[in-house]
């Protein structure tokens, strides 16, 4: 394998996918070699660790039909996997249903951890919400339906724990659709508890913000069991009987503004009595007729003013995350077997960290583009071709956007990594260095 990737690269590459190579960098820098040999339990000159680094890559290009998949070759982009061919799908099957889901969580948590200690997330105020995707599986499943007015259909559940101000994931986890909302998001908890090295008891707490469908009191009892987090729910809303709207007009509301009130009382589900909480109800409307009341319920008392108009709609970041960026490899239901799911997700999570990266150093307006249009205008777009010189690959790109940035990042790549702490050798390249060039 190594004889024919040194024998491709001494024959030279031309091609237009040449961009996906300077996210070549990045990936060095999260370590992400080390996960991927840990993850597969095989040394770094074994295959199956460049099989997982070509799934990193194929989800940065948002790849989405087999055609463009069958298109991949002959163009650089297996050579930037360390690999002189494309992998089969079986070849990639058999790499993800080899490994548990335990071992992808695993995984999850050494990427985290990377990501906390690279300052890509802080872990103080997180939101809890899930990716819900419609499923064409032949398999008896639960359904589920939104609304009233829509048939019920087959859903493949994906929930998605987000740092809800730097808005970078911070885990998921994987369900069938029989999976409810509470017991997926005690899992992300227990994930994200791992990645945030939490003691029992931190102060202060993380808030987690969850949206109505979160509302339960064994996520509450949970929460509260552990001492990890605080959580603020949204609460359903219900039809009020005339007496409950008698008691909220009759709280002690603080005006905050001119139609905008607030009040926190104690409150308890029913028959659980021994679990006490507190609800935080906002009051909207000039005149008494027109009062409309929003409640949310949270494990701590908390000033109210900052949490309901500064915290909670932070919770909002998390559905942006989606749009943006849900093409990586999270807007296909794809394979109901929980093994490759979760794995191949994941290796769409580790891009995404990757790609952060690359944003910072792009510039605007490209680091604000999302997912596809990086991926069609930027990797897809640039011409450019790769060469060796001595013991460096030199990539060479052609008419690259904010190219004095790009020049000042990655132009004399081997010293910017060695000043960074970097060893500049990529190891699934065969320990060659790699180097830029603009034209």
């Amino acid at each position: 394998m190594e004889h024919q990737v040194r024998q491709l690269l001494a024959d030279k590459v031309s091609g237009n996918q040449v961009g996906i190579w300077l996210l070549l960098p990045e990936l060095q820098r999260l370590g992400v070699w080390d996960l991927l040999c840990a993850w597969t339990g095989q040394p770094g000159d074994h295959v199956e660790p460049r099989l997982a680094l070509h799934l990193i890559n194929e989800s940065a290009l948002c790849l989405c039909s087999m055609r463009r998949r069958r298109s991949l070759s002959q163009k650089g982009f297996e050579l930037a996997n360390g690999l002189p061919f494309v992998p089969t799908d079986a070849a990639v099957h058999q790499l993800l249903a080899a490994r548990t889901v335990q071992q992808t969580q695993q995984l999850q948590v050494a990427l985290g951890k990377l990501r906390r200690a690279g300052q890509h997330f802080h872990g103080g105020l997180l939101a809890i919400d899930p990716h819900r995707l419609v499923s064409y599986s032949k398999r008896q499943m639960r359904r589920h339906r939104f609304s009233t007015h829509e048939r019920a259909r087959k859903m493949a559940q994906t929930f998605f724990l987000l740092d809800a101000q730097t808005q970078q994931p911070v885990c998921f986890t994987l369900a069938s659709s029989a999976t409810t909302a509470t017991q997926a998001a005690q899992q992300l908890l227990d994930l994200s508890a791992q990645i945030l090295d939490l003691p029992a008891h931190p102060q202060p707490k993380p808030l987690v913000l969850a949206d109505k469908e979160h509302c339960s009191h064994e996520l509450f009892a949970a929460v509260v069991r552990q001492g990890r987090f605080d959580l603020l729910v949204a609460m359903p809303a219900r039809p009020r009987s005339a007496a409950a709207r008698s008691v909220l007009h009759g709280l002690p509301f603080t005006e905050q503004w001119a139609g905008f009130a607030t009040v926190q009382r104690p409150f308890h589900f029913h028959g659980h009595e021994d679990l006490p909480l507190v609800e935080f109800i906002q009051r909207s409307g000039a005149r008494p007729a027109d009062y409309l009341f929003e409640a949310f319920l949270s494990t701590a008392s908390r000033p109210e003013l900052p949490t309901l108009t500064e915290d909670y709609p932070e919770r909002w970041h998390i559905e942006e995350f989606f749009k943006q960026h849900q093409a990586l490899g999270w807007d296909r239901a794809g394979t109901l077997n929980l093994n490759v799911r979760y794995a191949h997700m994941t290796m769409a999570l580790i891009a995404q960290a990757a790609l952060h990266q690359l944003r910072q150093r792009l510039g605007p307006p490209v680091r604000d583009w999302d997912a596809p249009h990086l991926a069609d205008q930027f990797f897809f777009g640039l011409e450019g071709d790769v060469r060796v010189d001595h013991d460096t690959i030199v990539i060479t790109l052609y008419n690259a956007p904010n190219v004095e940035l790009l020049r000042q990042h990655y132009e004399r790549l081997p010293e910017k990594l060695h000043q960074a702490g970097v060893e500049p050798k990529i190891p699934w390249l065969y320990d060659f260095k790699l180097d830029f060039r603009f034209r």
